[in-house]
């Protein structure tokens, strides 16, 4: 196991606090020390039905860079939305970009920014056959502000609070799967606690999404023990609010941000979805258009789900920041599968017709 302990700058340790929902207090100063600290299983060799007292990660504090075996974390929601990674597969394995995309989100997942060059039989199951802009040591607290995040509970488990769609797109990359690596960004140790004080932790930090596409509860038992999309549901909502990105909202700080927006798009918008198809780009594109244009309408203080306000997650001033249809975000957003640099709908799509 690899652990990269980061002093907390001012700049991180606000970032960290930011995760936190408005009014509620991570408990994580009362937990108990995780017992059996010190032990030095090797991660690769381990699977969730083997972590216990022997757990690589249960010593990592909070701040820690922990270098994790993707087929170790543990889900906190039930769902993803499918067209989101279809656009990272896409992108992995149709793209045109001069260095394969996958590098890129491999290397900000790893705390070390883009990817500056990779060789041309590079893997990422080979980081010696790539190469990040960002040395190994070198972390800036914008690189580690991007990084994935994980809190670490009973039996030394790393419990996913972001990044469940991206570690998921690198599982099911070819070079990838459930023995790959990468750092995640540890949130809190809260391993000394008894499995209802640890859930009540994790729903008091709003660290767990625990509804199903159609909002109703999922117990905390019945939550995935782990990334890939046989893992889990497809949640529509929640891949049109990805798409809609810095077109309606901006991405924050704030956990399962999307899924919150998804919650108002479903029970209180009053937005009209009939004739949506998924599989036709015009009216994946007119959707978008329909739901982000609604999101700018709304008042920053309207109470969007759950307390968070519509400034609290991210709505913009104004639809696509202000620029017209075949600008911005949204322009980027509506480019074909032809173009150079196409949009992230065209690669879902022609991912989709490939499989």
């Amino acid at each position: 196991m690899t652990v990269l302990r980061r002093a907390a700058s001012t700049a991180l340790t606000a970032l960290v606090a930011g995760t936190v929902a408005a009014g509620a207090a991570s408990t994580s100063s009362a937990a108990p020390a995780p017992p059996s600290c010190g032990v030095t299983s090797a991660a690769g060799s381990l699977d969730l039905g083997s972590l216990g007292a022997g757990s690589p990660y249960r010593c990592a504090e909070a701040g820690d860079l922990l270098d994790v075996r993707i087929g170790d974390v543990h889900a906190t929601q039930s769902s993803v939305g499918y067209d989101e990674v279809y656009y990272k597969l896409g992108r992995y394995t149709l793209g045109k970009d001069a260095i394969d995309k996958r590098f890129d989100d491999w290397c900000e997942a790893n705390g070390q920014g883009e990817a500056a060059s990779a060789r041309p039989d590079a893997v990422l199951s080979d980081p010696s056959s790539f190469a990040c802009t960002i040395p190994l040591g070198a972390e800036t607290d914008a690189s580690v502000a991007a990084m994935k995040t994980v809190v670490i509970g009973p039996g030394g488990r790393p419990y996913l609070t972001d990044g469940h769609h991206t570690l998921t797109a690198l599982y099911e990359v070819p070079d990838g799967g459930p023995d790959l690596h990468v750092r995640l960004r540890v949130v809190d140790n809260i391993a000394g606690l008894s499995d209802a004080d640890f859930w009540a932790t994790m729903k008091r930090n709003k660290w767990v999404w625990d509804r199903d596409v159609d909002g109703d509860p999922v117990a905390v038992e019945a939550l995935p023990d782990g990334v890939g999309l046989a893992k889990f549901a497809d949640d529509p909502y929640r891949s049109l609010l990805y798409f809609a990105r810095d077109i309606g909202f901006a991405s924050g700080t704030v956990p399962f941000q999307e899924f919150y927006w998804g919650a108002w798009l479903r029970d209180a918008s009053g937005v009209d979805l009939t004739g949506w198809d998924r599989t036709d780009a015009a009216s994946y594109l007119a959707a978008i258009e329909k739901v982000s244009r609604a999101q700018t309408t709304l008042a920053g203080n309207t109470v969007v789900e759950a307390g968070f306000t519509a400034i609290d997650l991210g709505v913009l001033g104004e639809w696509n920041d202000g620029k017209a249809p075949g600008k911005g975000e949204f322009g980027k957003l509506s480019r074909p599968y032809s173009d150079d640099k196409p949009g992230k709908i065209a690669y879902a799509l022609e991912y989709l017709r490939g499989r």
